[in-house]
């Protein structure tokens, strides 16, 4: 879809189709919706007072005009898109919206469209922010993969509407509208590259495919990139990585990718680590067959880190981020590790392995370790660690577990930019007891009772003083159905959050 910003006047753009909107409760449209109204003779006020319109947020009204049924108006269409109450109407109502009307000007077949700028009128809101936010949601709201449809692709075109002009008369306005834009396409092309990763099948998608496309997104967005082979990673003394990967035809790949934003202050950085199992059938400790499927997406938190350098390195925030995803397979086989077995992470922590399954935290433990190593300041970890996050949180919010109080208030704030909504939850140090061992330093899972906190504490242990933020994914990774500008399937969470991230942290 390619995205634009005009002057002039949207009943005059000779388009497909027009897109205006109306707020609940209102009786006779003004503005641009009014002036639509008047030109097709007043067919948006009589379909009002019939009660087919009521303008209820995701309701979307098609009025076909045939082009030459009203003089000189051009469009075929006009759709009139509800955005609910003003009193709720904000920048994720903008998002929705346009996720909205962008599968519904796919659905008939629209090649051009124009639309106004919702929440920039009547709505009161910022006008950049509001273009910024239409982008977004009619990138996303657009997203299907159906990369392997042959016979059973869908029966309508993929790629339309194939134009989309945002139409503003104020000509003051244009340079705001066409930098919002602008970022919008960054962030919502980030989250598609991310849903991308995820959505691609483990046997297309393991670690050096992984890796292959970090170095891809690196070399365009002119960033540094180093991939480290197993070899590495035992001279490193990473042995909780490297023990999950012993289960795996596949060689891992650790991943290191950097962004230089402000060179001469090394210390003002933001480290980005994301958990890179490009399937993980739980090792010794085999998952259930129903569903297992779905871990292919257990690398939902590296892609989501690596695919936000890609919109870091476009934005270009004052500020040094590094991206590491300690990428594997979680396979089991003759080579791969058992329960009972304990590994020496980097650093030296040793590690009873009570269950393979809980695998994402040993190779979190040691892309920590690895970026302390290095100088880290700040730490962001994201993972799809626990079902048990899930069963606390339902699938609206992605949780969050921190030691610092000012780190993890800038990621909820971010994701509440960006729509990616972030719910902080607690470290208790009566839980932190159930990662005790006999015989180790500490072991990887602490039982069912509070499982998202035990396995955050036990990440924990790794980022030790240095300000660290762990987000667990497990329910916001993918949806289970369309749903504004969620899809059915990889979401791309919270790739959107990391990048505003950085953006505030590098303002």
């Amino acid at each position: 879809m390619e995205l634009s910003v005009v002057v002039g006047d949207i009943a005059g753009q000779a388009v497909d189709a027009i897109v205006v909107n109306l707020f609940k409760g209102v009786d006779s449209p003004g503005g641009a919706t009014g002036a639509v109204d008047g030109a097709i003779g007043g067919a948006i006020s009589r379909l009002i007072a019939a009660g087919e319109i009521k303008g209820g947020r995701g309701e979307v009204t098609v009025i076909h005009t045939l082009g030459d049924a009203y003089p000189g108006f051009a469009p075929d269409r006009v759709i009139v898109a509800g955005l609910g109450s003003p009193e709720e109407f904000d920048l994720d109502g903008v998002r929705s919206v346009s996720a909205v009307v962008a599968r519904r000007l796919r659905s008939l077949n629209v090649d051009s469209a124009a639309t106004i700028v919702h929440g920039a009128g009547i709505g009161g809101l910022d006008a950049g922010l509001c273009a910024e936010a239409l982008a977004e949601g009619a990138i996303l709201g657009s997203y299907r993969f159906d990369k392997y449809r042959t016979s059973s692709k869908p029966s309508f075109d993929e790629t339309k509407p194939k134009t989309l002009a945002l139409v503003e008369q104020d000509a003051t306005k244009i340079s705001a509208l066409e930098a919002g834009v602008a970022r919008g396409q960054v962030f919502a092309s980030a989250s598609v590259a991310a849903r991308d990763m995820v959505s691609e099948p483990a046997n297309v998608l393991h670690p050096t495919r992984l890796a292959e496309i970090a170095n891809e997104i690196a070399t365009e967005g002119g960033v540094d990139i180093e991939i480290l082979e197993r070899a590495d990673c035992e001279a490193l003394g990473m042995g909780a990585y490297v023990g999950v990967a012993l289960g795996s035809h596949q060689p891992p790949k650790f991943i290191h990718m950097t962004y230089e934003g402000d060179p001469g202050n090394p210390d003002n950085n933001l480290w980005i680590v994301g958990k890179g199992i490009t399937f993980d059938s739980g090792g010794i400790s085999l998952k259930a067959g129903a569903n297992m499927g779905a871990m292919k997406g257990d690398m939902s938190g590296g892609a989501a880190a690596i695919a936000a350098m890609q919109g870091i390195a476009a934005l270009k925030p004052t500020l040094n981020v590094h991206v590491v995803c300690a990428a594997t397979e979680n396979m089991p086989g003759g080579g791969a590790q058992r329960p009972g077995d304990v590994v020496i992470a980097m650093g030296g922590k040793s590690i009873e392995v009570d269950n393979t399954d809980a695998e994402g935290r040993l190779t979190l433990a040691d892309a920590i370790g690895f970026a302390r190593s290095k100088g880290a300041k700040r730490v962001v970890d994201i993972a799809t660690l626990t079902g048990a996050i899930i069963v606390a949180l339902g699938s609206g919010h992605s949780g969050a577990f921190s030691n610092d109080d000012e780190l993890v208030g800038q990621v909820i704030a971010a994701g509440a930019k960006r729509g990616e909504p972030v719910w902080r939850m607690p470290l208790d140090p009566i839980t932190k007891k159930q990662n005790k061992s006999d015989i180790a330093d500490l072991k990887n899972t602490g039982g069912r009772a509070a499982g998202s906190i035990a396995a955050a504490h036990f990440i924990g242990e790794f980022a030790g003083d240095t300000p660290w933020v762990h987000l667990d994914i497990a329910a916001t990774n993918m949806g289970r159905s369309v749903h504004d500008w969620e899809p059915d399937g990889a979401t791309g969470v919270p790739t959107r959050t990391l990048i505003q991230l950085a953006l505030d942290l590098g303002s």
